[in-house]
């Protein structure tokens, strides 16, 4: 029976970042931007800002209701969010001006890359505690897949019909396929669920609440070395063509090298999730960011295209441990009764720094840094964040009672 439903709180999320890639920047950024500047006739900048601010405001709604997720089991809370989902996707597909835009992306930047991954990966960090990584790692493999399918389905979709009808599709999809399967996963699973019947009796360690984690100063060294990857990537993949530019690299370097990146990303993915189960997130902790910092001492150092393809390889084994241990570590350190505020909290900061990468990176192109000085300064933030948690690591202890 346990195992049965063990199963099922993987595949729940799985499917669940699986859909969540409809409110993630390659899919608006990606796929999208240039049907809606030219429908609505506005620049890269106006359009940017729009998207920017729209999600550094559904960063902030996501802390107060993806606290939510302790206090409702995971199949009411799963058809709140699935509903939200819905409806986002269906309001986008009937955009006609600046504010309607604003509107619709603010709803999918909260119900998609918010509401939908937290829902996941809390479910899952709350439900697992001997196996948390490796069914982590799985849960996130989702939106892996979504990554390496969505471009070239919607890409073909766009040459056959016109956005608005995609998205009206994706919304009756919505509807159709994740109610139903989310009842057949999730009925069973409570606030109490855990993949062994006597784990409660075994949670010797303190339960945190958000309100106690936000004054632990190891929360905030941690999450700065967490939120390197979301600000910093999200910067380069935005204005990857800037990068093609100042590297004097071929028109599809980056777009062939972004293979090695999905690939690295996946394997590292799963690598995680062993090491996780075995050594802890705590001392895995330390090693994340390293090949991330290197990847931009090769940005700096080399001019080469087939550096490109060690540059974005890294980028993705540093992601593929940032996934996971974007979960597991908070329920290691400060217990899963209320991991679903604690996550609301960590996602939303996540949200917010993918509006401010992008922001500060655009800032920087315009001041004239070179992409030199700009992994410069990226690579300083990594190093200082890296030093902090250096200095900590003996000290990533959960609190026993």
């Amino acid at each position: 029976m346990l195992k049965n439903l063990s199963i099922k709180v993987i595949i729940f999320g799985f499917i669940f970042t699986f859909f969540s890639s409809f409110g993630q920047s390659f899919f608006f950024l990606g796929l999208f931007n240039e049907s809606i500047r030219n429908e609505l006739d506005i620049t890269h900048g106006q359009f940017g800002s729009i998207y920017a601010s729209a999600t550094l405001l559904s960063s902030i709604i996501l802390i107060w209701v993806g606290k939510k997720i302790d206090d409702f089991d995971v199949l009411k809370f799963s058809f709140f969010v699935i509903s939200l989902l819905a409806i986002s996707t269906f309001t986008f597909s009937k955009i006609n001006s600046l504010a309607f835009l604003f509107v619709a992306i603010l709803l999918m930047r909260f119900s998609g890359q918010g509401m939908m991954s937290h829902t996941a990966s809390t479910t899952i960090s709350r439900y697992f505690t001997n196996t948390r990584g490796k069914a982590l790692s799985t849960g996130w493999f989702g939106l892996s897949t979504a990554e390496f399918l969505m471009p070239v389905t919607i890409i073909y979709a766009l040459t056959i019909m016109d956005w608005r009808n995609i998205w009206i599709i994706i919304s009756v999809a919505i509807i159709l396929f994740l109610p139903m399967v989310s009842y057949f996963l999730v009925k069973e699973v409570k606030l109490s669920s855990r993949e062994d019947d006597n784990e409660i009796i075994k949670e010797n360690i303190k339960q945190w609440k958000r309100s106690e984690v936000i004054k632990d100063y190891r929360f905030i060294i941690i999450a700065l070395n967490m939120l390197a990857m979301p600000w910093i990537a999200t910067g380069i993949f935005v204005y990857q063509s800037f990068i093609l530019s100042a590297k004097n690299w071929g028109e599809y370097t980056i777009a062939q090298s972004f293979m090695v990146y999905s690939i690295a990303s996946v394997l590292t993915l799963f690598v995680a999730g062993y090491l996780i189960d075995k050594f802890t997130s705590r001392k895995l902790l330390i090693y994340m960011n390293i090949p991330f910092l290197i990847s931009l001492l090769i940005l700096i150092y080399f001019q080469s295209p087939v550096s490109s393809f060690f540059f974005l390889g890294l980028i993705g084994v540093s992601n593929g441990f940032a996934n996971v241990l974007g979960s597991s570590t908070w329920a290691e350190l400060y217990g899963v009764k209320f991991i679903g505020s604690i996550k609301a909290l960590t996602t939303a900061l996540m949200v917010f720094s993918t509006a401010f990468g992008t922001a500060l990176f655009g800032l920087m192109i315009d001041f004239d840094f070179s992409i030199e000085q700009i992994s410069m300064i990226s690579g300083g933030y990594i190093l200082i964040s890296l030093i902090l948690l250096f200095l900590i690591k003996n000290k990533l202890n959960p609190t026993i009672l």
